[in-house]
């Protein structure tokens, strides 16, 4: 069976992430996202969940539809890939607080 790769650098920039994760990540299961600290919802959330500080990424389900929101956990990573703190969509969106993540470079697709 052919290994899928989405991220070239994936192991570098996340070294400590779990197996599981990357996996998750590179079959594009899941995605990862930059947190945007500046913002004022994060601001106000890290009050709310002081761990948040200490993230800088997290990885969540786009693929999710809207109605279940409330069920999917979002886990926050720091720079590395070390788990900070999971939580619960019931908790919190993660609207106007995400932006794309321009250390990972996307896999040329070779056919």
């Amino acid at each position: 069976m052919k290994e899928y790769v989405k991220f070239e650098n994936l192991e570098e920039e996340f070294s400590d992430l779990s197996e599981v994760l990357k996996n998750s990540l590179q079959r594009d299961i899941l995605s990862v996202k930059k947190l945007l600290k500046s913002s004022d919802k994060f601001k106000k959330l890290s009050l709310e969940f002081p761990k948040l500080k200490d993230a800088e990424y997290v990885i969540f389900s786009e693929h999710m539809k809207g109605e279940f929101h409330e069920s999917e956990a979002y886990i926050f990573i720091d720079a590395k890939g070390r788990d900070i703190c999971n939580i619960s969509g019931r908790e919190m969106d993660l609207y106007e607080m995400i932006i794309d993540c321009e250390n990972l470079i996307l896999k040329k697709q070779s056919y």
